[in-house]
């Protein structure tokens, strides 16, 4: 877990949390949201914002969203890596939120 002095360090400055909130949309399933504005953007991010965003199910992790420092903006499907192309935040909770539903409807065909 990132905490605020360690956000500080990696982006020079002071960050500033914006968001940190937990949705349980099931007793076994929830998310999870922290994002914070920091004043210079992470190396391998283009933008002024930090983020974990994550989808746990049954203890698991199975979905999350995230620009860790040096790797830059990317998801995680289960054990799969992928870029992400971050544009807003707005879209960033919108396509996070889209894939929630769309793990949610492929896992109940399984």
């Amino acid at each position: 877990m990132t905490t605020r002095s360690e956000l500080a360090k990696l982006a020079g400055m002071k960050a500033t949390e914006l968001l940190r909130t937990r949705i349980v949309y099931a007793e076994s399933a929830f998310s999870e949201l922290v994002l914070w504005r920091l004043a210079k953007p992470l190396v391998g991010s283009a933008h002024h914002f930090k983020y974990r965003l994550a989808y746990v199910v049954a203890v698991t992790c199975v979905l999350g969203y995230d620009n860790e420092a040096g790797k830059g903006d990317h998801r995680h499907l289960g054990a799969q890596e992928t870029a992400y192309p971050f544009t807003t935040v707005a879209a960033l909770l919108a396509d996070f939120q889209a894939d929630i539903a769309r793990w949610n409807h492929e896992s109940r065909r399984s």
